[in-house]
Parts: C-alpha cells; sequence; structure tokens
C-alpha cells in the first residue's frame, strides 16, 4: 500500500499519523517548517475541560471532557492537571453562573461554587473583587511537549517524518493521488504516490485545498498572548462570561500567560502581536489577579485559529462558533481520497486525528484494530532519539 501522507506538521497531523500507523497504515507525514511551528506551538496552554463551552455547545464540552481524561491518562508528561476557577467580578457575571453550573452538569463536568473568600483561601493573589468562583477540572498543556509526544509515538510506528518540505501540488488521477514535494533545504522536487492525503494545515488549510483544486473557506483568526514573569497563581483562571477577550490565565511553570484577542487577516504568515492588545489584555488580567498589571512581561505572541468560514466582521461574531471539528471528503469535488480537517481546540487534538483517520479507513476500506486513547505515549524526549526528517 502507499503511504497515506499527512500534510502539516501540527497537533492535528501528527495525532492522525499516530492513530494511523497504530491501525497498520504507512504514514509520510510533510511539514513545510519545524514541526509544531504554526498555531499548535503557539496557544496558551490551556487543557480545557469544556466547562468554557458548556452553556454555548454541549457536545464540544463534552468531547473536552472526555479528551482531558484521556490525555491525562496517555500523556500526563506533558500535562499538569491543576484545576481552574470560573471568577465572577460582578452581579453580570454571577447571573452567568447560573446558566454555566447546570450547562456544566449536563456535559458532564464536575463543578463546585465557592464564594470569593474560599476561592482566595486558595489562591490569595486573586482579586478581591471577585464575589464567587466556580471550580472546573481544567489544566495546563505543554504546548510542544504534548504532540511531540504522539510524534515520539508515530515514529516508533514507523511513520516517515519529513520536516522543512512544502506541498506543491496534489495531483488526481481517477482513484490515485500524487503529491509533488519540495525540500526546502536543498531545492529538490519529488512525486510521490499516495492512497490517501489529509490535509491538516490550520489556517493555511484552504491554501493547501487550493493545491488539489478544491474550495475551502477558512478565515485565519489570530489573537495575542503575554507571558508575564512569576507563577502567581497555580490554577487556570477563566472570567465567568461567555466567552471573550482577555478572559484567561493560565500558570506554566514559573509564569503566567494571558489570553488572548481576536481579529481575522487574510493571511496567516509572519504574525506579530498587536501593541494596541497589550495594555487591554494586561487590565484585564488585573481584574482578575492583583498586581497582574505591573507583572513583567518576558514574552508576547500571536496565534491563528483556523476558523471555518469567511466573512465574519467582529470577534464577537466569531467566538460565536462552534468548536467542532470534522475531516471533508473532497470527493464531491473530483479528488477522492483527498480529506481536510476543520475546526477544533488543542485539547482535542488526539480526537481530531481519530476522525480523520476514521475517514481514511473508511474509504480505504480498511477496519481500525487499535484506538490512540487506550495506550501511553512515549516521552517526547524520544522524539529526539529518532530521525525526525532525511
Amino acid at each position: 500500500m502507499n503511504p497515506v501522507c499527512i500534510i502539516g506538521g501540527g497537533g492535528t497531523g501528527i495525532a492522525a499519523a499516530y492513530d494511523l500507523a497504530l491501525n497498520g497504515i504507512p504514514v509520510l507525514l510533510v511539514e513545510r517548517g519545524e514541526f509544531t511551528s504554526g498555531t499548535t506551538g503557539r496557544h496558551h496552554g490551556q487543557l480545557h475541560s469544556g466547562a468554557r463551552y458548556a452553556v454555548g455547545d454541549r457536545e464540544i464540552a463534552r468531547e473536552c471532557m472526555e479528551e482531558t481524561l484521556i490525555l491525562r491518562r496517555i500523556a500526563s508528561e506533558a500535562i499538569e492537571f491543576n484545576g481552574g476557577y470560573f471568577v465572577a467580578l460582578n452581579s453580570e457575571d454571577e447571573a452567568y453562573g447560573e446558566a454555566f453550573i447546570p450547562a456544566c452538569e449536563e456535559a458532564g463536568i464536575p463543578t463546585k461554587r465557592l464564594s470569593g473568600d474560599e476561592v482566595r483561601e486558595v489562591e490569595p493573589a486573586l482579586s478581591k473583587e471577585i464575589t464567587m468562583a466556580v471550580e472546573v477540572p481544567d489544566g495546563s498543556i505543554d504546548a510542544y511537549r504534548l504532540p511531540m509526544s504522539f510524534l515520539a509515538s508515530a515514529l516508533e510506528l514507523g511513520v516517515e517524518a519529513r520536516r522543512y518540505t512544502r506541498v506543491e501540488e496534489i495531483r488526481s488521477e481517477g482513484d490515485e493521488l500524487t503529491v509533488v514535494l519540495k525540500d526546502l533545504t536543498d531545492g529538490t522536487v519529488s512525486d510521490r504516490r499516495v492512497s490517501a492525503a489529509i490535509n491538516a494545515g490550520g489556517p493555511w488549510a484552504g491554501k493547501i485545498a487550493a493545491l488539489a483544486g478544491c474550495a475551502l473557506s477558512i478565515t485565519p483568526a489570530p489573537g495575542t498572548m503575554i507571558a508575564c514573569k512569576g507563577r502567581m497563581v497555580d490554577r487556570v483562571i477563566s472570567r465567568l462570561r461567555p466567552p471573550g477577550n482577555g478572559d484567561i490565565l493560565v500558570p506554566h511553570r514559573k509564569q503566567t500567560i494571558i489570553g488572548t484577542t481576536e481579529w481575522t487577516t487574510d493571511d496567516p504568515e509572519s504574525l506579530l502581536p498587536r501593541r494596541e492588545d497589550f495594555e487591554f489584555l494586561m487590565t484585564e488580567g488585573e481584574k482578575m489577579l492583583s498586581g497582574y498589571a505591573e507583572a513583567t512581561q518576558v514574552a508576547a505572541w500571536a496565534a491563528a485559529r483556523p476558523l471555518a468560514g469567511d466573512g465574519f466582521s467582529s470577534s464577537d461574531e466569531s467566538r460565536g462558533l462552534s468548536r467542532d471539528f470534522e475531516a471533508r471528503h473532497h470527493e464531491p469535488e473530483g479528488v477522492p481520497g483527498f480529506f481536510s480537517c476543520i475546526g477544533g481546540k488543542a485539547t482535542v487534538l488526539r480526537a481530531m486525528g481519530a476522525v480523520a483517520t476514521d475517514a481514511v479507513l473508511e474509504y480505504l476500506g480498511e477496519t481500525r484494530v487499535k484506538s490512540s486513547a487506550d495506550y501511553p505515549l512515549r516521552s517526547w524526549r524520544d522524539a529526539f532519539r529518532k530521525e525526525l526528517a532525511r
């Protein structure tokens, strides 16, 4: 069997490569830069319990909760299962809590209501303006180590992984696909016949689909994040309100990260954080965490979410979209065996890879024999004991 080509070496592509290999399918994984160098390596690292989405989308909330527990079991080295609090600063936030708590319960997300004094006993640095909080099982993801654990496991199963390799063209001839690859280190171009191809390009997915003559509407939606010196809290702190800008604080090692903002762009390349976001984010952080506005900023960056669709006029409009995901088959456009991964979150990378795997297995007439949820991943360090790319 010719390999399945996965285009994009971020979380989704790497998880799909592992899952396919786990089920005995040969895989060629290509990434035009370094693995995880796109959106995957630039999120703020929250392990979502699903609580953030529970009011608006019970299904994705339930899926996040399930994936949180799976990742805790198979990739504990890359996860800090430290818990989180959604905090209320005023009566409007408290009113939202009345819908939030039962929505979480319906999605299978455990909660516990605390007073402002009770939550400050656990996290003393939290603002004295906080009137109540809801405890949820959130956590922190190491944005690099988690996908690299999947990659280490994929390499162990014989996946061919190539960095600095760009797909130039995707040709369809009947039921056969050919990908044209350019090695960016030496400029050589080669053709590879493949059994199927998965477009896991995130915000670049629309451009990759166009290489096969397919239409895929993706709007890159960048957001600014800032890391400040000092682990000012041990839990993930979120604002108890509908998802918005500057409403999440995530502890990572000896830093505290605030995210994020949102705008839309036509091009996800060379993204920089917007200077106008800095004051806004620090001010919003101060509302939840006393002293945050004066903390020393050590890093700032931007990452582009791959929103399905286009024509969004505001961040409120785009934030209202479901974070659900799918593997779309482009067979109706005349390219059988070509699939595009759409939607999702970092927390559900394994599930996204599984959905893509199931779609390809069905297309190839193969049967799933193993689930990626059942096997502990190799250490991310093991990826460096294998040859990642030629």
